[in-house]
């Protein structure tokens, strides 16, 4: 869905700062607290903005090692293995995708014996490859934003 350039700016500020006052998002997108408050909840309706979140550190909470799990399930068992990742709350993030694999995820985990232990559970369920992740240069963040009318 394409934006004009204040749905554009809203976002972008969002993106820095979620938190921020509607009087500040105002002042930066250029309109009225009113008016802001009133493209928040249209671009709410339209699906652009889902949610809100808090950007957590996982290495302050003691995850010092994170790791990116491909995931082939065994003949059968793509459900059975769809819900124990979804049941295992150290994964982080996982897209089901094409190709080879059915799973790319994402754990974040103390040690590389939680992550053995993890992948202990679905062993006998599907085939994994694992790669440490060593950094992150872009952490996941959003598509560029198009102004309606605009070839940006």
């Amino acid at each position: 869905m394409k934006m004009d350039a204040a749905d554009r700016k809203i976002i972008e500020s969002l993106i820095k700062d979620a938190r921020m006052s509607l009087k500040d998002l105002a002042g930066q997108a250029g309109l009225s607290s009113p008016g802001v408050s009133e493209r928040i909840r249209r671009l709410q309706e339209r699906g652009i903005i889902r949610g809100y979140s808090a950007d957590i550190d996982p290495k302050a909470l003691g995850y010092s090692l994170q790791a990116i799990v491909r995931i082939r399930p065994l003949p059968g068992k793509l459900h059975i293995v769809q819900q124990l990742i979804e049941d295992i709350p150290e994964f982080c993030e996982c897209d089901k995708v094409t190709g080879d694999d059915c799973f790319i995820a994402r754990l974040a985990v103390p040690s590389i014996d939680q992550l053995d232990g993890i992948l202990d559970r679905i062993a006998d369920k599907a085939e994994t490859s694992t790669s440490i992740v060593k950094s992150q240069p872009i952490r996941r963040r959003p598509p560029p934003l198009v102004i309606e009318g605009s070839s940006d």
